[in-house]
């Protein structure tokens, strides 16, 4: 599927007037739009690597927000629940809607979003070969190492975890491994219905929708990994798992936000990382004119 064709598969889940004006958005645009921005009471907006850029249409309204989670959710609500509960929904084809809205509290935890002010459609992209220049690197003697892509928001940590995911799965240009992801928001695999939206390779297994940490213990006591993945960790039980894991065997396969080593000492959840030497290489992500670049630095 191109990039423009993924377009034209996300706004499928907007509401017929606002699927209209997305459709208003010039060919040649459509395969570089990375997001859809609906605000009620503002014009719809696309995101596009130089910023947004309106529509022209009228405001969203509240109810168009409502409708297109209805859309989104098969007109079941009810099943969708758990992710609407985290502020996103994952559509077919691996799109995600984020949503804002009122949240309606339980036991201090969000039992609900209501009264819809917001929505980012993000749109899914399989980039195949987005590892290719450095898989070689990352894969000594033919086999993946301990691996930590770092990068700031928005530079394709994620785009470069699933095809490296997609490529030690598939045994391209290096020992085949089984592969267990973690993946806690469904932003890697993007599972609908039980199957992955975008491709992951046909010996990983993925568990969606639970804590990092959680679900990385459950991979690793049921599903045997030889690599273990997990997208953004972001807290001190996610480190304490990935060590776990690194004392069974497992090679390790991670993102993190920060821009260079430094970032991750100077962060109090990300030290022991370093600390205790899980990984073995760092790949650290940068914008290089309208493309990016790959740095690859061997820790131990």
């Amino acid at each position: 599927m191109t990039a423009a064709e993924s377009y034209l598969q996300a706004i499928r889940v907007l509401p017929p007037r606002l699927r209209r004006e997305a459709l208003s958005l010039p060919e040649g645009d459509r395969g570089k739009v990375e997001e859809v921005r609906l605000r009620t009471g503002w014009p719809m907006t696309v995101l596009l690597e130089g910023g947004e850029r309106p529509l022209g249409g009228p405001p969203v309204e509240e109810e168009e927000l409502e409708r297109l989670v209805e859309i989104a959710s098969g007109a079941s609500l009810h099943t969708v629940l758990d992710q609407v509960r985290q502020g996103y929904l994952t559509v077919e084809g691996g799109h995600r809607i984020g949503l804002c809205g009122a949240a309606a509290l339980r036991e201090g935890e969000i039992h609900a979003l209501r009264f819809f002010s917001s929505a980012n459609l993000r749109i899914a992209r399989q980039v195949k070969g987005a590892a290719a220049p450095v898989l070689d690197r990352l894969c000594p003697g033919g086999r993946l190492g301990d691996t930590l892509i770092l990068a700031p928001p928005g530079l394709g940590k994620t785009t470069l975890l699933r095809d490296l995911v997609r490529s030690v799965s598939e045994g391209e240009r290096c020992l085949p491994l089984r592969v267990s992801l973690a993946d806690e928001r469904g932003e890697v695999a993007a599972l609908y219905n039980g199957r992955p939206q975008l491709e992951v390779g046909r010996r990983t297994d993925v568990v969606e929708g639970c804590p990092k940490a959680q679900g990385l213990m459950l991979l690793l006591r049921g599903m045997n990994p030889q690599v273990l993945a997990a997208d953004e960790i972001t807290a001190g039980p996610d480190v304490e798992a990935l060590t776990t894991a690194v004392g069974c065997g497992v090679t390790l396969l991670a993102t993190a936000h920060g821009e260079s080593r430094e970032d991750l000492l100077r962060r109090a959840v990300y030290r022991p990382l370093m600390e205790e030497g899980l990984f073995r290489f760092l790949v650290r992500i940068r914008r290089e004119g309208e493309g990016r670049a790959y740095l690859v630095e061997e820790l131990r």
